[in-house]
């Protein structure tokens, strides 16, 4: 029985890389790695081993007969990327190598299911390659690397196991994590598991954590770079990009990028930030993030409850009064942004009704005309109508698709009471959520592109500087899942081990001790891995009295407070 790949794909790739037949696709070498929703096996060449499930940090890789029902559409899934695509060959082995491996075996007749010797997807082994390396006598870089999400820690996982490297964390937060902690849904937990695949590098023996130290506000940028041979950043995309239209600032109006980070106990959102006092609530965009946070709205909070989501959140969805969230799309359902998988989990949303605005004829056009497994054919089997927008949501909780409809402007006086969209419509409302993506922030001291919200750099070097570098979002904008971070941070630690060769980093000012001395002076609260430990004890020992995974501390004080009141000794 061959293996299918499901929703919490994170395209990490680790999965290709232990794979003996080169059956998962695409893999990093080939064009279409870039943009695909997730990667897929071809049931045509898998041989069963179960390698890639063992490898997968998510556990998004399961034998297509185990499939949970809500999974079961990920076989065809799988299976029609290998019919719809035409999957570029990989790299030629090197000469002489096909050879040599087929004589260290015996010769043996075709067998029907077994995987073929040649074609596009066959791929001979070939010599490894060591691009991320430092010659033999080249002494230890000391090399921080400022955010501890997934392209911090792929940064970070990258040195580490290929050279010498002494790697010091910095996050502002007085806790690690980044996006797995404060982006990922709570009700997507394998998704969150990539998390403890870097959490093993936190008490590596070349590791230092300066947790709760921002940088351009207790330490600058100038200050870091003079105690390092070398600077990371992978402070992602912390904020939203606007709408622009009238009413965007009234109350009522609210970021996704906020909406998120409030019920994933961020410390910068209050407990009592948000409201959910409003039957209907409409999202602008209709992206993942989109997906996400109408699913939240409209969960069964029992469902939720045994999930890590913020206890003032769950409080908050126990006594809500939502009961429709309508997803705004300026596109049709042919190019929703979100993908087929996050789509799919909403079809399985126990008492949770979905149906399609039927206001635009071309919205049921592109429906029918579709396959059933592309984005708008998924959407077939949702009941179509007309709504009627004056008259107050129906009774039950609801989703509703309103494709070909943009934003014109929020209405209400002192709070926002619905939105208009073109088309003359009018959607009573009153929470508006904006979804329509992420934008980075300035980093005190280092170049930026307003237009773009990203640090400009060449191959991941700061334009400009000599020894700082930028990863994940900051770097590229805000696209690509978690395991797209591992592909961007081999591309900037080859740039920066480059640059180490070539003599181009400067030395040090300050040593190792000197840098620790000066965070603890600007910082007296801050976070080593042993408080980290501490932290992470603290909310899964909370957490279980009340029957759930953690409750997290959602306060700055809360955090350093268990940092300091049970500090565990670290492994060895």
């Amino acid at each position: 029985m061959t293996y299918a790949i499901t929703q919490t794909c994170c395209n990490d790739a680790t999965c290709v890389a232990v794979c003996p037949v080169n059956c998962i696709h695409p893999t990093p070498e080939e064009r279409a790695f870039g943009s695909t929703e997730m990667l897929h096996i071809d049931p045509r060449s898998c041989i069963d081993c179960g390698a890639c499930a063992d490898a997968c940090p998510v556990d998004a890789i399961f034998p297509v007969d185990r499939l949970k029902p809500a999974h079961r559409e990920y076989a065809a899934l799988n299976a029609a990327y290998y019919e719809e695509q035409t999957v570029t060959p990989a790299p030629a082995a090197p000469a002489g190598a096909e050879r040599e491996a087929v004589a260290a075996e015996p010769e043996r007749e075709a067998v029907a299911g077994a995987p073929a010797r040649s074609g596009p997807l066959f791929r001979q082994w070939e010599a490894p390659g060591f691009a991320r390396t430092l010659p033999a006598d080249f002494a230890p870089l000391r090399v921080a690397v400022v955010g501890t999400g997934p392209a911090g820690m792929y940064a970070a996982e990258d040195l580490l196991l290929h050279t010498d490297a002494q790697v010091t964390l910095v996050d502002r937060l007085p806790v690690a994590g980044g996006l797995i902690r404060y982006g990922v849904a709570p009700d997507h937990p394998a998704t969150k598991k990539a998390g403890e695949a870097f959490a093993r590098f936190h008490h590596h023996a070349r590791v230092r954590m300066q947790l709760g130290l921002e940088v351009g506000k207790e330490l600058s940028a100038e200050e870091l770079a003079a105690h390092h041979d070398a600077v990371i950043y992978a402070v992602g995309a912390a904020t939203d990009r606007r709408l622009g239209i009238p009413g965007e600032e009234l109350p009522g109006s609210l970021s996704a990028t906020g909406l998120v980070a409030w019920y994933n106990a961020h410390p910068d959102h209050a407990p009592d930030a948000v409201s959910l006092d409003a039957e209907r609530v409409v999202v602008v965009g209709n992206g993942n993030v989109a997906l996400d946070v109408a699913r939240i709205l409209v969960s069964d909070p029992d469902a939720l409850a045994a999930t890590d989501i913020a206890a003032h959140a769950l409080d908050a969805l126990r006594g809500r009064r939502v009961r429709e969230v309508v997803l705004l799309g300026r596109r049709g359902p042919e190019e929703a942004a979100y993908t087929r998988t996050e789509l799919l989990a909403l079809h399985h949303l126990d008492g949770v009704d979905l149906l399609v605005d039927d206001h635009d004829p071309r919205t049921g056009a592109a429906i029918d005309a579709a396959g059933p497994l592309d984005k708008a054919g998924m959407l077939s089997g949702v009941p179509r109508t007309a709504v009627d927008w004056s008259l107050p949501p129906e009774p039950g909780r609801r989703i509703v698709f309103r494709f070909h409809s943009a934003p014109l402007a929020f209405t209400g006086d002192q709070a926002v009471t619905g939105i208009q969209v073109t088309g003359g419509t009018e959607i009573p409302a009153e929470l508006v959520v904006r979804s329509i993506g992420h934008r980075g922030v300035a980093v005190p001291g280092l170049p930026f592109d307003e237009a773009t919200g990203t640090v400009p750099h060449e191959a991941g070097r700061v334009r400009g500087r000599v020894n700082e570098y930028v990863v994940g979002w900051i770097k590229r904008g805000p696209s690509g899942g978690i395991g797209a971070n591992r592909a961007c941070a081999a591309e900037t630690v080859t740039t920066l081990l480059a640059d180490a060769v070539a003599g181009e980093l400067p030395t040090p000012a300050g040593s190792a001790k000197e840098f620790a001395r000066l965070a603890r002076r600007r910082n007296r609260r801050l976070v080593d891995a042993r408080g980290l430990a501490a932290i992470e004890r603290a909310e899964r020992e909370s957490g279980k009295r009340d029957g759930r995974v953690r409750t997290k501390f959602a306060t700055v004080p809360e955090l350093v407070a268990a940092a300091r009141r049970s500090r565990l000794r670290l492994p060895g």
